[in-house]
C-alpha cells in the first residue's frame, strides 16, 4: 500500500484498488515515512473508506492530534453499533463520535464531570443506542481504565441517533425534547402500553420518525381520504381528540406543522397502544383478585 500523505506517527493517507482515497491506521505505520513509501499489510489495524471528501478531510485533520487507543475505541464502538443495529451509519459518526469520546475523556482527566439534562428521555427513548453507549463505557474502562459516568452513554447514545437518522447533533437533541414532550401529552390524555413492551416500543418507534420528519422535513400532501376521516373521527375519538392536541402543541412550541394524514395516522398508533393498554390493565386486576 503506497502512502499519500502521513498524518501522525500512526496514520497515513493512500489509495484502494479503485484509486479512492482512504485512511490507514496502525501503531508506527506513519512513523518517518514520505508519501511514496510503502506500509507493510501486516501493520495495518484499520482502513477508514469515508466517501466524503468534507468529512474525509476533517477526520484527518482531527486525527492529526488524537490518540491512537481513543481512535481504536472510537472505531470499535462504530463496529459493534453497526452490528448491534444491523443499520446504515452516516459515514460522520467516525468523525462526531471519535471527537465526543477524546473530548470526554480529557474532560474527565480534568475534572470536569457535566450530567446529561436529557438522560432519562434518551435512556428511555432510545434504549438500543443507548445499551451500545454502555457497551462504550465499558469498552472504554477496559481500554483506558477510566469509567465515565452513565450520562456518556446517553451522549453517545444520540451520537448514533444522529448518524440513523443523518442528522445534525443539535437536531437529535431537538428530537429528543420533542419526543418527551409528545410522550408527556399522550400520557396525560390515553392510557398507554407499559415500559418496556413491545407495543410501546412500536408507538415510540413512530413517534421517533414523525418527530423526524417535523423537524427536519417539510410536510408532504398526500389525497385526503374522507371515509378514513371519518371513520377514525367518529369512532376514535379520545385517540383523534389527544392526536389533535398533540398537532396543536408542536404547532406553537416547535412551529412545526403536522398533516391532517399524520393526525390520523397518530391516532391509529393510540388506538392500538390504548387497546392493549387496556387488556394490561384487566390482566392486571384478575392477578390482582387471585392474590
Amino acid at each position: 500500500m503506497i502512502i499519500a500523505k502521513v498524518i501522525n506517527n500512526n496514520v497515513v493517507s493512500s489509495w484502494d484498488a479503485d484509486h479512492k482515497e482512504i485512511i490507514v491506521m496502525g501503531r508506527g505505520i506513519g512513523f518517518q515515512k514520505k508519501p511514496g513509501q510503502t506500509v507493510r499489510e501486516e501493520d495495518i489495524d484499520k482502513i477508514f473508506r469515508l466517501e466524503n471528501r468534507d468529512v474525509r478531510e476533517r477526520f484527518e485533520d482531527l486525527l492529526e492530534s488524537m490518540p491512537l487507543e481513543y481512535i481504536r475505541i472510537s472505531a470499535d464502538i462504530i463496529s459493534f453499533a453497526k452490528e448491534r443495529m444491523n443499520a446504515r451509519l452516516s459515514q460522520s459518526v467516525y468523525l462526531t463520535l471519535t471527537d465526543h469520546i477524546g473530548f470526554a475523556i480529557g474532560r474527565f482527566k480534568e475534572g470536569m464531570v457535566f450530567s446529561n439534562a436529557l438522560y432519562r428521555e434518551i435512556k428511555r427513548f432510545y434504549p438500543e443506542e443507548f445499551g451500545i453507549g454502555m457497551y462504550a463505557l465499558d469498552l472504554i474502562e477496559q481500554r483506558s481504565g477510566i469509567r465515565l459516568p452513565d450520562d456518556e452513554a446517553a451522549s453517545i447514545a444520540i451520537h448514533l441517533v444522529d448518524a440513523e437518522f443523518d442528522i445534525k447533533v443539535r437536531d437529535a437533541w431537538s428530537m429528543t425534547s420533542l419526543l418527551q414532550d409528545m410522550v408527556g401529552i399522550l400520557e396525560r390524555e390515553l392510557p398507554l402500553p407499559k415500559e418496556d413492551s413491545y407495543r410501546r416500543d412500536c408507538l415510540l418507534s413512530n413517534l421517533k420518525f414523525l418527530a423526524h420528519r417535523l423537524l427536519l422535513l417539510p410536510p408532504e400532501e398526500r389525497p385526503k381520504d374522507p371515509a378514513l376521516e371519518g371513520f377514525v373521527r367518529e369512532h376514535f375519538r379520545e385517540e383523534y381528540a389527544s392526536a389533535g392536541r398533540v398537532q396543536d402543541f408542536v404547532s406553537r412550541k416547535y412551529q412545526c406543522r403536522m398533516t391532517q394524514e399524520e393526525r390520523i395516522n397518530l391516532a391509529l398508533w393510540l388506538k392500538q397502544a390504548s387497546d392493549v393498554a387496556g387488556q394490561e390493565g384487566k390482566k392486571g386486576r384478575l392477578t390482582d383478585g387471585l392474590i
